[in-house]
């Protein structure tokens, strides 16, 4: 069974697509979600709580920190969320965003992963295999 986002252009979920990017965003409200500087947080889910904290202007009150990545991190979860798309890891967009070829950094994990004939080297894509689409979670174990 797959369980990926089978991907026909324009009917794409922006929201999960926007996430898989590691795209930034900021939550307005009670029990909304935050991703900034590879800094995942949340609100308060009592409503009269994060009010009242508004009004003595203690906001801080209000964020429950969740997850502070560092660079290593953040290279790791963007080849296991890209790898949920289709199309998988642009090996370009990664060198833009890291200044750092994927190949070269993930050079044993994606050998292994190619030799097991789940990821396969395609133009400027790293992607999963048909049997990479099958065993996903294998995949994904090995960057986290």
């Amino acid at each position: 069974m797959k369980f990926l986002i089978l991907q026909n252009r324009g009917y794409e979920s922006k929201h999960n697509m926007s996430c898989w990017n590691q795209e930034e965003y900021i939550g307005v409200g009670a029990a909304s979600h935050s991703y900034l500087d590879g800094t995942r947080y949340s609100n308060t889910v009592n409503l009269e709580e994060y009010i009242n904290n508004i009004k003595l202007k203690e906001f801080d009150k209000n964020i429950t920190i969740h997850e502070k990545q560092n660079e290593e991190d953040m290279k790791n979860e963007y080849m296991l969320l890209n790898l949920r798309k289709i199309e998988g890891v642009c090996i370009k967009e990664f060198k833009g965003k890291f200044g750092e070829n994927p190949i070269i950094k993930f050079n044993l994990i994606l050998n292994k992963l190619v030799k097991e004939g789940l990821l396969e080297i395609d133009g400027d894509y790293i992607k999963l295999t048909d049997k990479g689409l099958d065993l996903a979670n294998l995949v994904w174990e090995e960057f986290v």
